[in-house]
């Protein structure tokens, strides 16, 4: 996820209420889920018994869940990237790879939960990339290793704030 070590993580209000609405959700199936499980134990021998096993793990599951969507919340920053020359989370960058004009990607550099709310493809700044680009500007070239220890340079063409 996004993160920065004084602001936790950063959502737009969308990404912040889509998971705050899931959270909630999860929470009200709680006693579904208790019920459920209920149902399951007076079929039988606990051994044996494949639906309870089923449903005993789809509450480890969810609980797991919500858990995490509990503690992003938690430490979110919510609302719009700010304002800055440097790169940053919560922009939107093109960079062209090997300083070909031609080869270009545009993507928003984020966290996964952003994901769903933009058709931009979203870059964690933990990534290799991320982390190559992140506090340069517009114009700089920087190079990042890929997992298969390849060196690739980029060239930061353009950034502007995510406006959502």
């Amino acid at each position: 996820m996004a993160t920065d070590a004084n602001q936790g993580t950063w959502l737009t209000q969308e990404a912040y209420d889509r998971l705050k609405g899931e959270l909630d959700e999860l929470i009200a199936n709680r006693p579904a889920m208790a019920a459920e499980i209920n149902a399951r134990r007076e079929e039988g021998d606990l051994k044996e018994n494949g639906g309870y096993h089923a449903a005993r793990d789809e509450q480890g599951k969810q609980e797991g869940r919500i858990r995490q969507l509990e503690d992003l919340l938690r430490n979110a920053k919510v609302g719009e990237a700010k304002d800055s020359d440097e790169i940053q989370i919560g922009t939107v960058v093109t960079i062209a790879f090997d300083g070909d004009p031609d080869d270009t990607e545009k993507f928003l550099l984020g966290s996964r939960e952003i994901a769903a709310t933009t058709d931009l493809t979203v870059y964690s700044p933990d990534s290799a990339l991320g982390s190559a680009i992140l506090g340069h500007k517009v114009g700089d070239t920087v190079a990042y290793k890929t997992p298969r220890d390849t060196e690739i340079s980029v060239k930061i063409i353009d950034a502007e704030k995510f406006l959502g």
